[in-house]
């Protein structure tokens, strides 16, 4: 993909994180257990801290290509497609067997993270 494409994710990324934070606490607060209401909160701050990533990493492959940017930015979507979404359908649904692929989707935003370290520490510009 893109950079574009990448940036378009990030922001899409960031509204939905920022509509389900909002419909957590609007719509779900006498809904959803405590320990629920904390999974999905949990998802909220993950996809938002990972979207402003992939907004960084987007930024950064506008400027220079590069394979590792671009594997981090597709570990970064895959993490926030893993991790949050199924701890989103976890507190949803209450199916704690989703809980099997949260730790899938943390990895991914490790090996994001260590990828974008990677880019720095080897192909940066400056």
């Amino acid at each position: 993909m893109n950079a574009r494409i990448y940036l378009a994710i990030a922001a899409i990324s960031g509204a939905l994180s920022v509509a389900m934070g909002a419909f957590a606490a609007h719509s779900l607060k006498n809904v959803l257990s405590a320990p629920l209401m904390a999974v999905m909160q949990t998802g909220v701050q993950y996809q938002f801290y990972h979207s402003i990533a992939l907004l960084v990493v987007g930024l950064l492959l506008r400027q220079q290509a590069s394979r590792l940017l671009t594997m981090s930015a597709t570990a970064f979507v895959v993490g926030i497609l893993l991790f949050c979404g199924s701890l989103y359908l976890l507190a949803f649904s209450g199916v704690h067997w989703l809980g099997i692929v949260t730790p899938v989707g943390g990895l991914a935003f490790i090996v994001g993270w260590i990828l974008l370290a990677g880019f720095f520490l080897t192909e940066s510009k400056r």
